[in-house]
């Protein structure tokens, strides 16, 4: 492959060059890579040609509060086809690969980048993490994309960090990150894997991962010197995270693919990878035995070098308990072979009977309401097989004599199928929203509206919806919801809640308290509660889909003017 080294020569300028770096931020972000391979002329990339896709992400909600922008080093102002400005959670959240032959924009950094995609897997981590933790390049961030430096970090938001290739395929100069490319060629049937394995399948989604989960991406434990697959990538690679200050944020149950819940509909998945071609002539199969009981997958295609999830739908025991799940296929390479599962019983730790000598904690303000942790979409696909009909004459010329010595020939040929099996991938995907509304319970004498006095007990309804194009074996509606209290600085205590209507739209109010005279569903607030809003936060958990399991926050609240006692009047009788 034709090598370029002006890098080198940016990089030892920039090592001589001094001055004052001042850090803000954190980077979350690791990387590998190593080995390019061979390229043709119509398939090659060069080193040095990359760059970085930013985005702001508000972190409350996932989502992205600014356009993307583009850095390079490069002058790439010959690309023929990217894909516009999309992020990786925005694909995530549901955004449709689109090419557009349209001008492709970028941004040239005064302060070159350091090296972003590695040729050898040698890949100066150390460099990036200080590069965008520089003050001055968070500083230059926020004044492109239009956005306020100081809110940028107040801890509300994170940088979204992807790496970008640019390299011929097919003939074309074209852009992509590594959730693009991986996009791109399940949609091709796996072309460019078969062509530019070693940067599009290693390199480029190898360049960063991360360290730890963040912004529903889990932490990447894989190889990190060896082709990968589309799933993962478009899972948990080529991508880095930059956060600011840290905000409270409560412990959170339930966040992990092997921790479930008792007497819950779950789903468990692992990644099957195919070194040949599976076809319908010869299936894989895929077993998984669960808790004692044996699942089996069949019929499961896939082409060369690629990969699928491949999942079970099951329900879990009614009490807690923890066993090693085993998954094995006769064809093909499973993700992981054992899988220790956990079964928490969510005994609810009920904060205990408010009484009115209870006093307000020294130094006690209310709390923020905290930014929790969330998954909201989800994304698979299955590929699936069919087999393309290539007919064709295969000649067989026999001698006819005519008995007089002569003769002519003849073909006795006949067609022949000469055709093969042609692979297709169907994507999949889901999506949770819920909403929460916060009210004074009935027996509150003297509220009004969304107000009320301290003391008294308050109502939690949530509603959720679960939406996907998957058949049911795939996915779960929302099955339990956690709601955590701003008295207890949302730690210590939570309460559970009943599920009122189950299915895909299901909705929940809190279990009856036991300290309620009148076995209502509330929550009591402390007699000592300061006035202002009074924020419960609930954390929506137990949707189910074979990308793993959705999960949201949710907030609402009351007003409290004043307390119990002031409905109180007491004087002696006449």
């Amino acid at each position: 492959m034709k090598k370029i080294f002006i890098y080198l020569m940016c990089f030892i300028i920039l090592l001589s060059m001094q001055r004052n770096v001042f850090a803000v931020g954190e980077g979350n972000i690791d990387g590998g890579g190593g080995g390019m391979g061979h390229g043709t002329s119509e398939y090659y990339w060069n080193s040095g040609d990359d760059g970085v896709r930013i985005t702001i992400i508000r972190d409350s909600d996932n989502t992205a509060v600014s356009t993307p922008v583009d850095f390079t080093n490069r002058h790439p102002d010959n690309i023929q086809v990217h894909f516009g400005k999309v992020s990786k959670i925005q694909y995530r959240n549901g955004a449709l690969l689109t090419p557009t032959t349209s001008t492709y924009l970028y941004n040239s950094p005064e302060q070159p980048l350091p090296r972003i995609v590695s040729s050898d897997g040698n890949v100066n981590i150390a460099a990036i993490k200080s590069y965008f933790t520089d003050e001055q390049i968070i500083k230059s961030i926020a004044s492109i994309t239009g956005f306020n430096y100081e809110q940028l970090i107040d801890g509300k938001y994170k940088l979204l960090l992807e790496p970008i290739a640019y390299f011929t395929f097919g003939g074309l100069k074209v852009a992509m990150t590594a959730h693009e490319a991986a996009l791109y060629d399940q949609q091709i049937g796996g072309r460019l894997r078969s062509t530019m394995p070693s940067l599009t399948h290693k390199n480029l989604p190898l360049a960063m991962f991360l360290e730890t989960s963040d912004l529903g991406f889990p932490a990447w434990d894989g190889p990190t010197t060896e082709k990968v697959t589309d799933d993962q990538i478009i899972s948990s690679l080529g991508l880095g995270i930059v956060r600011f200050r840290e905000a409270d944020t409560p412990v959170v149950i339930g966040g992990s693919d092997f921790e479930y819940r008792v007497d819950t509909d779950v789903i468990t998945a692992v990644t099957v990878t195919a070194g040949s071609r599976i076809t319908p002539d010869n299936p894989a199969t895929v077993t998984f035995n669960i808790n004692g009981t044996k699942y089996r997958v069949t019929d499961i295609v896939i082409p060369e070098g690629n990969s699928q999830v491949v999942w079970v739908k099951w329900h879990t025991p009614g009490y807690p308990t923890a066993f090693t799940i085993t998954v094995s296929a006769n064809r093909g390479t499973v993700s992981r072979s054992t899988i220790t599962a956990r079964v928490v019983d969510l005994n609810e730790k009920v904060p205990p009977n408010p009484t009115a000598n209870d006093e307000k904690p020294g130094g006690y303000s209310i709390p923020a309401v905290p930014n929790m942790p969330q998954k909201t979409t989800a994304s698979w696909g299955l590929w699936s097989c069919y087999w393309k009909a290539n007919w064709v004459w295969e000649s067989h010329w026999v001698w006819v004599s005519d008995g007089d010595g002569g003769g002519h020939w003849e073909d006795h040929g006949r067609w022949v199928d000469k055709g093969d099996w042609e692979y297709t991938y169907t994507n999949y995907s889901a999506s949770l929203t819920a909403s929460m509304t916060v009210t004074p319970d009935a027996k509150v004498p003297t509220a009004s509206g969304k107000t009320m006095k301290s003391g008294y007990g308050i109502n939690l309804n949530v509603k959720t919806d679960l939406r996907s194009n998957a058949p049911s074996s795939a996915i779960t509606g929302a099955q339990n919801v956690l709601s955590y209290y701003p008295e207890f600085n949302y730690n210590t205590y939570l309460r559970l809640s009943d599920m009122i209507t189950g299915g895909y739209s299901a909705e929940f109010e809190l279990k009856p308290n036991e300290f309620s005279t009148y076995g209502r569903r509330v929550h009591f607030t402390p007699l000592w509660f300061p006035d202002g809003r009074y924020s419960p936060v609930a954390n929506v958990i137990d949707a189910w889909t074979p990308d793993g399991m959705l999960f949201l926050c949710l907030s609402d609240y009351v007003d409290i003017q004043g307390n119990l006692y002031d409905d109180w009047h007491i004087a002696p009788k006449r």
